[in-house]
């Protein structure tokens, strides 16, 4: 009885040593492992302050992000990465953009970053009315483009949107589509890609409503752009807009030049407060004093309000406006009443 009962501790004593000994490795093994995922987590060189741009495309999952950062020696693991992403519930939640790392960065410190998505972007704004010309001469201001480059890029750059389906070959063929608003971009954006921005912003703004409403007017997105490019530049207060593009296309409807301002001050090049009538008589296809209906194409970049516009025009019987120098126009539906505005308003 003895013996058997010696025998019973003697088979548990040996258990709880198995027992301790599986605990005591396996503890082992979790520091151990704590340890190289802390040593993996370390800086690659915390000597190294060089500044490395690497870009995080949308849609990169963590694996993918992993292996941008080990490619530029900015982790030393891969998989510590995604499971130190995993467990501390960062999967999943990194931002895209262009960012500015460095190998003396620990992967927490890179992990905050990315989480943050404080990406390197400069921002840059484009008025509404603005032509290429002056587009350009902006952004080469801002030190963004070189504009040899944006020209060349301008006129035979690669973009494809339906929108520019019809658009003629030529220096002027996306003037009207680099959307006024402003933008964010990559440090590292070139001058097809600032183009790019523009014109997607473009194609968001232009809903496929707006492409059914052109087609009832009978209309390309062309000649409403055109159209709508003529609005923005007459037009300053936002209610007028619809009531200027009804008087525009109540002299369609009558073969009526438009006699635009807006469309010969884009053939001179510069803005010019008044006009005088040797200017309104220059030679040109654009000059809606001497040719009747819509000029070749567009003379500026339009808003959102000024494309609205010349789809849903107000519902008038006006030919004539005038600008009252508040920023308003005042609207008439004969000459004699335009007469009578001009003496009240200018002379």
């Amino acid at each position: 009885m003895g013996k058997r009962r010696n025998k019973i501790k003697n088979k548990k004593r040996l258990i709880f040593s198995v027992v301790i000994i599986i605990a005591t490795i396996l503890l082992a093994a979790a520091a151990f492992f704590s340890v190289y995922l802390n040593k993996q987590s370390e800086p690659v060189n915390p000597d190294n302050e060089a500044s490395v741009t690497v870009v995080i495309p949308n849609g990169t999952g963590t694996g993918g992000i992993a292996r941008i950062l080990a490619d530029n020696e900015l982790i030393s693991s891969e998989s510590v990465f995604k499971i130190q992403s995993k467990t501390r519930g960062f999967d999943g939640k990194y931002k895209a953009g262009e960012y500015s790392l460095s190998p003396s960065m620990s992967m927490a410190d890179i992990m905050k970053i990315l989480l943050s998505g404080k990406a390197n972007t400069m921002r840059f704004t484009i008025p509404e009315g603005y032509d290429i010309r002056r587009t350009t001469e902006k952004l080469a201001s801002e030190g963004l483009i070189n504009p040899e480059v944006f020209a060349n890029e301008i006129q035979s750059g690669q973009f494809d949107y339906k929108f520019l389906a019809d658009a003629p070959a030529g220096a002027d063929r996306l003037e009207g589509f680099l959307f006024p608003e402003t933008y964010d971009i990559y440090t590292t954006a070139n001058e097809h890609d600032i183009i790019n921005k523009m014109l997607a912003q473009f194609d968001k703004v232009f809903t496929e409503e707006y492409y059914q409403r052109a087609k009832e007017l009978g209309m390309s997105v062309r000649d409403v752009i055109t159209l709508a490019s003529i609005i923005e530049r007459e037009a300053q207060v936002s209610e007028d807009r619809p009531i200027i593009a009804s008087v525009f296309y109540n002299r369609l409807k009558i073969s009526m030049p438009l006699q635009s301002c807006a469309t010969v001050q884009y053939i001179l090049g510069e803005q010019k407060p008044v006009l005088s009538i040797k200017d309104t008589q220059i030679e040109s296809p654009y000059n809606t004093y001497l040719n009747a209906g819509l000029p070749p194409g567009p003379i500026a970049s339009p808003g959102a309000d000024s494309i609205k516009a010349a789809l849903y025009p107000a519902d008038t019987k006006y030919l004539y406006f005038l600008a009252k120098g508040d920023g308003s126009h005042a609207f008439s539906e004969t000459y004699d009443q335009f007469l009578k505005d001009k003496r009240k308003y200018i002379n």
